[in-house]
């Protein structure tokens, strides 16, 4: 058997509507040296049915049925399976761009990286139309530690470090480390933190390939969640916590760090404004008000720079710790975002 280059893995959970994109998207890339390792994770719809199909006309497809427990168990049981040099994650509802893995691996092999970080584009559908917006760094290779770890605010700052679907990782780096999705929330960002500890030779490519679809009113980008604020105080902690492991304290490094977290605060008060959301007026407001009074907050406002007029404007009632006045814009906010998914896109897209 010829060695296998790429290790794709693919959880699946309920995206019958979806799946069949993904999967021919991978079908039709100019690569073709992989093996692609699909995850039924219990689905409870026919996107398990739709996947066998798949694997029954193409040989490189693999099926894995397993119970229900999380894309975090779905992708570390392909990891234990993986017999790629490097490995690829997609999700199921999205789909990539057909030269995505040639030039991904074309650039793994020619700087030895540890680690490839492409561009990619945020798909916001409404209706029958979508707005594009393509999210990407320049070209640019790190040969040493020291110097990503000195520039890397920079792409956690483009957002560009969070997720696993823009990069190709080496698989000996995940066994030499036993690094696993944690059963967790969002469990790709401390994936990604643990992987991003260990790497020295990363390589950015500013070539888009990948198509996040913002669709799916159940997906877990627009769903209300109940823990996302105490989500949101860990991953923090994970942040100021990786820099401080890196012994990076630049400004530049601390002005990210805290204009990220204000930026995620202001999305866990919306979280608490959703429609969705099942407590009752009086624990919104209580919500509120502990968001507003957590010291990390008054930490951030005095190293964040936020970078437009809009979000200059969005924090003034957070600097006051008005809960009236925090509730009611961010209820505001929660309208547009409910009703008008094309103007919150790009307002978010202007923060």
């Amino acid at each position: 058997m010829n060695e296998i280059k790429i290790s794709i893995i693919m959880p699946v959970y309920n995206v019958e509507a979806y799946v069949g994109k993904a999967i021919e998207s991978i079908l039709a890339q100019s690569f073709t040296d992989y093996e692609f390792l699909i995850v039924d994770d219990g689905t409870p719809d026919k996107s398990g049915e739709i996947c066998d199909e798949y694997a029954k006309k193409d040989a490189r497809i693999q099926v894995i049925h397993k119970e229900n427990g999380g894309a975090p168990s779905a992708r570390n049981t392909a990891i234990e399976m993986a017999r790629g040099k490097y490995v690829y994650f997609l999700d199921s509802d999205d789909w990539a761009e057909p030269d995505m893995l040639s030039d991904m691996y074309t650039l793994a092999e020619k700087n030895e990286a540890e680690l490839v970080v492409c561009g990619y584009y945020i798909d916001t559908y409404y209706g029958d139309r979508h707005l594009s917006e393509k999210i990407c760094v320049d070209d640019r290779v790190y040969t040493d530690a020291q110097s990503f770890r000195e520039q890397s605010y920079r792409y956690f700052d483009r957002n560009m470090l969070y997720t696993p679907w823009n990069k190709l990782y080496r698989m000996d780096m995940i066994q030499r480390y036993n690094l696993r999705f944690p059963d967790t929330l969002w469990d790709d960002f401390p994936f990604n933190l643990s992987y991003l500890f260990h790497v020295e030779r990363v390589a950015f490519s500013t070539n888009a390939y990948y198509h996040f679809i913002r669709a799916r009113a159940d997906s877990e980008t627009s769903a209300y969640r109940a823990d996302m604020y105490e989500k949101r105080e860990e991953e923090q902690g994970w942040m100021e916590n990786l820099y401080k492991e890196w012994g990076i304290c630049t400004e530049e490094t601390k002005e990210m760090v805290a204009r990220r977290y204000i930026e995620r605060m202001v999305g866990c008060i919306a979280n608490v404004t959703s429609s969705k959301c099942t407590l009752s007026s009086k624990e919104r407001r209580a919500q509120i008000k502990k968001m507003l009074h957590n010291p990390r907050v008054d930490a951030a406002l005095a190293v964040a720079k936020p970078r437009s007029r809009y979000m200059k404007l969005m924090l003034i009632p957070i600097r006051w710790k008005n809960t009236y006045l925090t509730w009611l814009e961010s209820a505001v906010i929660t309208f547009v975002k409910e009703r008008n998914t094309k103007l919150f896109a790009k307002l978010k897209a202007g923060r």
